[in-house]
């Protein structure tokens, strides 16, 4: 198990994968044929940063083109809700996110953004990107 200069192992960074987080339920996109983009803009995500238990805050956007089936924002909401309390990189979060996205909605094409806000002076904006 490798360290840093702080004591902080690999092994933290990694723990979020331990943590359960609800499915995100979808509903049968009407419009299959159709490329078409959603957007979904959510400006109060909160996680907590494992090596310092400091809060993120961020506006985390998915944008995702439909195959068979649409994102249902009431479970969503309530996936985003367990990040609160959850130690995890930024980095992390946005990848956890897109790969929980994709493997509920199976999208054409998607795309989450991380727009964190500044800390220490450093502001972080990670994007995962995702096509079929």
């Amino acid at each position: 198990m490798k360290k840093n200069n702080y004591g902080y192992s690999n092994e933290h960074a990694k723990s979020f994968k331990e943590i359960e987080l609800p499915d995100i339920d979808v509903w049968e996109n009407q419009y299959p044929g159709n490329d078409y983009t959603i957007r979904i803009v959510h400006p109060e995500f909160t996680s907590v940063c494992p090596k310092t238990g400091l809060p993120d805050f961020g506006t985390i956007t998915i944008e995702y083109i439909p195959d068979r089936y649409c994102l249902e924002l009431k479970s969503l909401k309530y996936y985003f809700l367990k990040y609160r309390d959850l130690g995890i990189f930024m980095e992390n979060s946005v990848n956890k996110i897109l790969q929980d996205v994709v493997k509920a909605a199976k999208p054409k094409k998607c795309v989450v953004t991380g727009d964190f806000t500044p800390r220490g002076g450093i502001k972080s904006i990670v994007t995962a990107e995702y096509k079929k």
